[in-house]
């Protein structure tokens, strides 16, 4: 039984609709010092990272405290949008959550497979930084949920999934608040 512990970001110094790859503000590196405390004692373990900024700053402490390198995995980034304009980027995503992943184009429904597939390919237990629609993708892969928005995962937030066999399923779900997508 290998455990994969999803870890949302910390807060971004920016929203979905205003810049295309924030990082970190104050309140989120706090987020991640937290989230570093509360794995610390786990590992060390490999730690998996989004490819973006927001993502890598907040595995930055635990890699510190376990003296590991952070390996990229793309399978983890943020959704892809269908647009680069922020506004209309932030739009799309509003009225996205309120749906089900079979609303969707094939290619993001296809998305959502590779983090189920990425997940079941871990090897022996990890973390890894992601962000709030693929953790929801995710534990959607596990639990046979089409919701796009299953619950809120808040900033920092620590979510594990159980790989039994090849068969992904929920342990725990992170701490939950509401979030408004910007």
């Amino acid at each position: 039984m290998i455990k994969i512990h999803l870890v949302r970001h910390g807060r971004a110094a920016a929203g979905f609709g205003s810049h295309k790859d924030p990082g970190l503000d104050d309140l989120g590196r706090a987020q991640a010092e937290a989230a570093a405390r509360d794995l610390q004692a786990l590992g060390p373990l490999p730690v998996f990272s989004s490819p973006l900024a927001r993502a890598r700053e907040t595995a930055e402490p635990l890699a510190g405290i376990w003296q590991t390198a952070i390996q990229i995995e793309e399978r983890i980034a943020e959704i892809p949008s269908p647009t680069d304009d922020l506004e209309e980027r932030a739009a799309w995503l509003r009225d996205a959550m309120a749906g089900d992943w079979s609303d969707l184009p094939h290619n993001l429904q296809e998305w959502r497979t590779a983090i189920g597939e990425c997940l079941l390919s871990a090897t022996q237990d990890c973390v890894m930084f992601s962000h709030y629609v693929a953790i929801n993708a995710a534990v959607g892969v596990a639990t046979n949920d089409q919701r796009m928005r299953i619950f809120g995962p808040d900033n920092g937030s620590i979510t594990t999934l159980v790989n039994a066999d090849g068969v992904l399923r929920v342990e725990t779900l992170g701490r939950t608040a509401d979030t408004k997508i910007n």
